[in-house]
C-alpha cells in the first residue's frame, strides 16, 4: 500500500480532497516514524490501508483524514487540539471517537476492554463514521492477524464475530461483513473453515453450468419483454455456507443464487412474473423485502424456483440502487447525497430505531460496562426472529422473546393495555416463546394494566423499562 495508490483511488470519486488527504498522510507518517507493526513493516502502512478501505466505499474527506490519523492520539505525541487546528473539529472528533481509553484509568484488563467496546458501540449514536472507521481498522487488522500469537488470533477473531460483524450488518456494509466473517471463522474453527471452503468450491463447479444457462435464459426473456437487466451469480461466503448447513432444515437452495438487477421497482415485479412463467416457483420460499425492508435497509424480491433437473435455485430481484445498498449499506449515501451524505446516514440510523433506540435506552439502564455489553449482545447482536403484526409488518426480536416484548415494540400503550394474545390464530400465554414467522395479534382493553409478573416474562430491556415506568405511574 502506498500513498500514490490511495490518492489515485480518491481522485476517481472526490479529487477535491486529494491535497487534504495527502497532508493528513504526511502528518501521520511523521508521527508514526520509527514505529513498526509485528509484521516488521512500517506502521504507516496500517493507517494507509485503513484509508484505502474507506476510499473503496467512497468515504468523505473528513473520514479519510481520520482514517489516516486514527492511531495518532493513542500511539503518538499528537493531541486533539493539534488535530483540530490542522484538520478541523470533525476530524478531531472522529479520531477521538476511535481512540481507546487510557489503561491507567482501569483496575483490570477486562474493565478496560469492556469500556472500549462500549465506546465503539456508542459511536453509532454519536457519529456513524466512527463505526465505519473502526470497521475498516478491524478489517485490515484481521487481514494481517497471522503475525499475532495463536491466543491473540482467537481472541480478536471472537471479538470480531461477536461485535464487529453485527455492527457491519446493521450498517448494511455487506462487503466488509462477509470478509470479517470468513477471516474470523478461519481462525476460530480452522477444520470447519477448510471443509466449508472445499464445499463452496464443489458447489461452484457443480452448479455453475446450470446457473449460467438460467442466467442466459432469464436475461433473454427479460430483454425480449423490454426490461433492461444485468444478472450476476451470487454465492454465499464461506462462513455463510457453514452457518446455512448447520441449521436444522439443512436446505441448501440459497447457497448459490442469481441476482437480477433492473432499473425500476415496477420492473422488479414484472420480472418476477416473467421468471415464474418459465420456472415453477416454490410458494413457501417467496419473500418480498421491497415492501418490508430488513432492518439494515436491505431490499429485494427473493423467489425460489424449480429447475428442469429437479434442483431449486434462489433468484433475487432488485434495482441498481438496492444492489448498491445491499453491498455498501449506509456509506452509499456519501456518493448519493454528497455534501448531505453524513446527515442522511444519521437520519437513517434514527429511522432504524431498533438499533439506535436500544443502544440509547441501554446506556441509561446499565451503568456497568460489562452488563451493558452483555445485554447489547443478547438483544441486538445474537440471532433474531421475525414475527408479523396484523398489518403485515415484520417485527425483529431476540430469540426467546415473548408476546410482551412484541407488544411493547409495537407501542407502549399496546403493551400496557394487553389482555390476551393470538399467535397464528390461537390464544397463547404471555410467557409463550415466539417463533420465527409467527403471526401475532394483541388484544387490548383500556382498563388493563401491566403487572409485576410481566417483568419476569419480558426478555427485552425496552419492554422491562416500559413495564416498570407504567407500574410506577400506577
Amino acid at each position: 500500500m502506498t500513498i500514490e495508490k490511495l490518492l489515485n483511488k480518491i481522485s476517481e470519486y472526490n479529487p477535491s480532497e486529494v491535497d487534504r488527504v495527502k497532508m493528513a498522510y504526511e502528518y501521520a507518517e511523521k508521527l508514526h516514524n520509527g514505529q513498526y507493526r509485528q509484521s516488521g513493516e512500517p506502521y504507516i502502512i496500517h493507517p494507509l490501508s485503513v484509508a484505502y478501505i474507506l476510499a473503496e466505499i467512497h468515504a468523505d474527506g473528513d473520514t479519510l483524514c481520520a482514517g489516516l490519523l486514527h492511531d495518532t492520539l493513542e500511539d503518538t505525541s499528537a493531541t486533539k487540539e493539534e488535530i483540530t487546528e490542522l484538520f478541523g473539529q470533525i476530524v478531531a472528533n472522529l479520531v477521538d471517537g476511535v481512540t481507546k481509553f487510557e489503561k491507567k484509568d482501569f483496575k483490570s484488563k477486562k474493565d478496560e476492554e469492556a469500556a472500549n467496546t462500549r465506546k465503539i458501540i456508542n459511536g453509532l449514536t454519536n457519529d456513524v463514521r466512527i463505526i465505519i472507521i473502526k470497521l475498516a481498522d478491524r478489517l485490515h487488522n484481521m487481514r494481517t492477524l497471522q503475525f499475532k500469537t495463536r491466543e491473540k488470533q482467537k481472541e480478536n477473531a471472537l471479538e470480531t464475530l461477536e461485535i464487529f460483524v453485527p455492527l457491519a450488518y446493521y450498517l448494511g456494509v455487506n462487503s466488509i461483513k462477509s470478509e470479517l466473517e470468513d477471516l474470523s471463522f478461519m481462525y476460530l474453527k480452522e477444520n470447519e473453515y477448510k471443509k466449508s471452503e472445499e464445499l463452496r468450491e464443489k458447489i461452484i463447479i457443480e452448479q455453475n453450468p446450470l446457473l449460467e444457462e438460467m442466467l442466459h435464459n432469464i436475461s433473454t426473456l427479460l430483454s425480449s419483454n423490454g426490461i433492461p437487466n444485468e444478472i450476476k451469480i451470487r454465492i454465499k461466503n464461506i462462513y455463510g455456507i457453514y452457518r446455512r448447513l448447520i441449521r436444522k432444515d439443512r436446505d441448501p437452495h440459497d447457497l448459490l443464487a442469481l441476482k437480477v438487477i433492473v432499473d425500476e421497482i415496477d420492473a422488479c415485479y414484472r420480472s418476477l412474473g416473467i421468471i415464474h412463467s418459465a420456472y415453477h416457483p416454490i410458494n413457501n420460499k417467496f419473500k418480498d423485502y421491497l415492501c418490508s425492508p430488513k432492518n439494515n435497509m436491505y431490499q429485494s424480491l427473493h423467489t425460489t424456483v424449480m429447475n428442469p433437473n429437479g434442483t431449486m435455485t434462489q433468484v433475487q430481484i432488485r434495482t441498481r440502487e438496492m444492489d448498491n445498498i445491499a453491498t455498501y449499506g449506509l456509506p452509499i449515501y456519501w456518493e448519493k447525497f454528497q455534501d448531505d451524505g453524513n446527515y442522511m446516514m444519521y437520519m437513517k440510523m434514527h429511522e432504524n430505531h431498533i438499533l439506535f433506540d436500544s443502544i440509547t435506552e441501554m446506556n441509561g439502564m446499565y451503568k456497568n460496562d460489562k452488563t451493558f455489553i452483555k445485554e447489547i449482545k443478547r438483544e441486538l447482536f445474537e440471532e433474531k426472529i421475525e414475527v408479523y403484526a396484523t398489518n403485515g409488518d415484520r417485527v425483529t426480536l431476540p430469540i426467546s422473546s415473548t408476546p410482551i416484548d412484541f407488544a411493547y415494540r409495537i407501542h407502549t400503550e399496546v403493551g400496557n393495555r394487553m389482555v390476551s394474545v393470538l399467535v397464528n390464530g390461537e390464544e397463547v400465554p404471555f410467557d409463550y416463546k415466539l417463533q420465527d414467522k409467527d403471526r401475532v395479534v394483541i388484544l387490548t382493553d383500556e382498563s388493563s394494566f401491566p403487572s409485576k409478573e410481566w417483568l419476569n416474562m419480558a426478555k427485552t430491556s425496552h419492554a422491562r423499562r416500559k413495564i416498570r415506568e407504567s407500574i410506577r405511574k400506577k
